[in-house]
C-alpha cells in the first residue's frame, strides 16, 4: 500500500498516457487553461496567441506551448489558437466532454455547502450520491435532489452506479475508514477534504484540499522577517467549525474539516 497513492502529491510524477509520462504538474495547469479560454471566447474572440494567453493566465508562452505538445500539435504558428477547438480538445483530454457522477461522504455544514455548489452545473460533474452517519442527515435530500444514505451503503451503492469520483467532507478520525469504502465501491479519484494523509493503493489519485494548513502557510509571509520578529508573529490559525458526528460510544464533537 503506498501513502497517499504516491500519484498526485508530488509534482515530479507522471501520468501514464501510452506514448507520453505527462506530469502531473501539466494536467493539473489544463484546466486553468480551459478556465481561461472560455473566458476569452464568452468576450467573442475565435483566436488568441500563445502570448495573449500567457498574460492571462501569469505564465510564460513557452510554457504553454510545452504543455499543449504532451498531447499533439495545436494552432499555427503566426496564427494562434482556435479557442473553441482548443477549449474542446482540452476538454477531451480531461475526459470533461462527458459527465461525472460524484459521491459525495458527509453532509454537514461542509458537506452541505458542496453539496449546493453552484459551480458544478456547468461542469461536467454531478453529485449523485451522498452519504452520513449523522442520523438527523440520513433520509433528507440535497437541493439537487440526491437523497443522504447512511455511510454503510457506500461501497454497495458505488458499485452500482459505477461512481469512479469521490469527495470526503468528513472529519479527520472517519476519512481513512470512509475512503477505504469508496475505493471497495470502485472510485479512483478522491477529492479529500479532511486534514489527515490518505493511505491508498497505488493507482488512487488524492488531491487535497485544506484551507486552515493553506492559510497557516500564509502567516508567514506577513510579517516583516527581520531580527525581534519572532514577536510579532500572527497565531495559527485553526478551524472555526465543529462538526457533530455520532458513533458507537455516542455524540461526540470533533475538528472540523476545514473552517467553513
Amino acid at each position: 500500500m503506498a501513502q497517499n497513492g504516491r500519484y498526485p502529491h508530488d509534482a515530479s510524477m507522471s501520468a501514464g498516457t501510452g506514448e507520453h509520462d505527462i506530469p502531473d504538474i501539466v494536467i493539473r495547469r489544463l484546466p486553468i487553461y480551459v478556465r481561461t479560454l472560455k473566458a476569452i471566447e464568452a468576450t467573442g474572440i475565435e483566436t488568441v496567441s500563445s502570448d495573449d494567453l500567457a498574460e492571462q493566465i501569469g505564465v510564460t508562452a513557452a510554457q504553454i506551448r510545452r504543455d499543449l505538445s504532451y498531447f499533439g500539435k495545436f494552432g499555427k504558428q503566426g496564427k494562434g489558437y482556435d479557442v473553441p477547438t482548443l477549449v474542446a480538445e482540452i476538454e477531451r483530454i480531461l475526459n470533461l466532454d462527458r459527465q461525472w457522477a460524484v459521491a459525495l461522504i458527509g453532509y454537514g455544514h461542509l458537506g452541505q455547502a458542496i453539496a449546493a455548489y453552484k459551480g458544478f452545473d456547468p461542469s461536467s460533474f454531478r453529485i449523485s450520491a451522498i452519504f452520513d452517519r449523522n442520523p438527523k442527515h440520513i433520509g433528507s435530500v440535497s437541493e439537487e435532489g440526491a437523497r443522504v444514505l447512511p455511510e454503510t451503503e457506500i461501497s454497495r451503492v458505488v458499485r452500482e452506479h459505477g461512481i469512479r469520483l469521490g469527495i470526503v467532507a468528513v472529519p479527520a478520525s472517519a476519512a481513512q475508514e470512509v475512503t477505504d469504502a469508496l475505493i471497495a465501491g470502485g472510485v479512483t479519484a478522491v477529492l479529500n477534504y479532511a486534514p489527515v494523509i490518505l493511505r491508498v493503493p497505488d493507482g488512487i489519485w488524492v488531491r487535497e484540499i485544506d484551507p486552515t494548513s493553506a492559510m497557516q502557510s500564509m502567516t508567514y509571509y506577513l510579517t516583516d522577517h527581520t531580527e525581534g520578529d519572532e514577536d510579532r508573529l500572527l497565531p495559527a490559525l485553526s478551524p472555526d467549525d465543529e462538526y457533530e458526528t455520532v458513533n458507537q460510544s455516542g455524540p461526540k464533537t470533533v475538528e472540523a474539516a476545514d473552517g467553513m
